[in-house]
């Protein structure tokens, strides 16, 4: 994501402003610490975003981006579904068929729908990371 845009802070260490997420403002003590944080403070936006079915903001073309006087601009990677697995809370209500059968069967066992589908889903999503 281009367009982070680096300043020294009057009280030492770095401010980091992230101009195409709006109040996505962060700091570190150090340059990296500052990335760091300026990171994960982005990525914490743009999940935001994705959980309430909303698209991130496209990034803007790193030459449109003029840091404050003393300032710079950097770039930001954000590993966003990496980031979702570790930090993402929202759950979607989903509802489902299957043969009564099936059903008859879950329920005489107390199997619970919901962790089975997770379970699978999220066995799927990791294999289909690896490949």
């Amino acid at each position: 994501m281009p367009g982070r845009m680096l300043s020294p802070s009057k009280a030492g260490g770095f401010t980091v402003e992230v101009p195409d997420l709006p109040g996505c403002v962060s700091e570190g003590d150090s340059l990296a610490d500052a990335i760091l944080m300026a990171t994960d403070a982005a990525s914490g936006w743009v999940l935001d975003e994705l959980e309430d079915g909303k698209e991130a903001p496209a990034a803007s073309p790193i030459e449109r981006v003029h840091p404050n006087p003393g300032g710079f601009v950097t770039m930001l990677a954000l590993d966003m579904d990496a980031y979702a697995e570790k930090y993402g809370e929202k759950a979607v209500r989903k509802n489902l068929t299957i043969p009564a059968w099936l059903n008859t069967f879950a329920e005489k066992n107390h199997i619970n729908f919901s962790q089975v589908l997770q379970d699978s889903l999220t066995a799927i999503y990791q294999q289909r990371l690896k490949a």
